[in-house]
């Protein structure tokens, strides 16, 4: 799968400067989607009865000892935050709820949920996302590491793999990146049903990794072959992930140029 390279605004020195207001690359507030829009017989993120197929997750409650402690979510790329990206990303494929799962972190228009205990690791806060009542009735659930560098080409390359409302007997319980052959667990779509009943079965979700939980499923892997999901662990990554994007900008803007 080859998936566009990154555009958008200049970068921003500092770990943690403030997005801009307005411009190329401003985080805006998402517009929201409803269902008559949708031809509810194609679009993969609708049920037959139009209703919305398609939730999501996103972890953004880990340490993030390599980076000081600082809540990597709100480290900021081409002007917005990364948890802002992610948001704005949910929201043009059509993903409702959205829970964030973790100590909150701003204003987004998002349900704010806590693990138990805080700090439990990604499973626990699946397990508190699952509790919620408000992804009940959803079908798929996009899983995301809240510190994605890419997270418009994941939610893309992920929606775009989901099968139409007509193939879903036959569907996985699980579409999944995998990156040097490594599953990229925070990088996936999965089945609620079939995420709940594995979550029924794991005992302690707070002692428990990814791959305990969601390694049994029946996955359909996605290769990924340009890095999309990349997130930010480390200064370096940070540091990559903003050289990146201006070399981005940069040829975008010669592209431009010459057209």
């Amino acid at each position: 799968m080859r998936i566009p390279p990154l555009g958008g605004a200049r970068r921003r020195d500092g770990l943690c400067d403030r997005p801009r207001r307005g411009g190329a690359g401003a985080s805006r507030r998402p517009r929201r989607r409803h269902g008559a829009e949708l031809n509810a017989r194609t679009d993969p993120r609708l049920a037959p009865d139009g209703a919305a197929r398609i939730g999501a997750i996103v972890l953004v409650g880990g340490r993030a000892r390599r980076l000081g402690g600082i809540a990597k979510p709100l480290l900021v790329l081409a002007g917005a935050s990364l948890l802002a990206r992610t948001v704005t990303a949910l929201a043009g494929a059509g993903a409702a709820p959205v829970v964030a799962v973790g100590p909150r972190l701003d204003d987004s228009e998002v349900v704010w949920v806590r693990e138990d205990p805080p700090f439990g690791g990604p499973v626990a806060a699946l397990a508190a996302a699952f509790a919620r009542d408000e992804l009940a009735n959803t079908e798929w659930l996009l899983l995301l590491a809240g510190d994605l560098v890419r997270p418009e080409a994941v939610v893309a390359g992920l929606c775009g793999s989901l099968p139409a409302a007509e193939g879903l007997a036959e569907a996985s319980e699980a579409i999944v990146f995998r990156a040097d052959g490594h599953p990229q667990w925070l990088a996936g779509i999965y089945r609620a049903t079939a995420v709940r009943a594995a979550l029924a079965t794991l005992g302690d979700p707070a002692a428990a990794s990814c791959r305990a939980l969601l390694g049994g499923l029946a996955i359909r892997w996605i290769e990924d072959q340009d890095g999309i999901t990349a997130d930010v662990d480390t200064p370096a990554d940070l540091h990559r992930a903003r050289a990146d994007r201006t070399r981005a900008d940069r040829a975008a803007a010669e592209n431009e140029e010459t057209s």
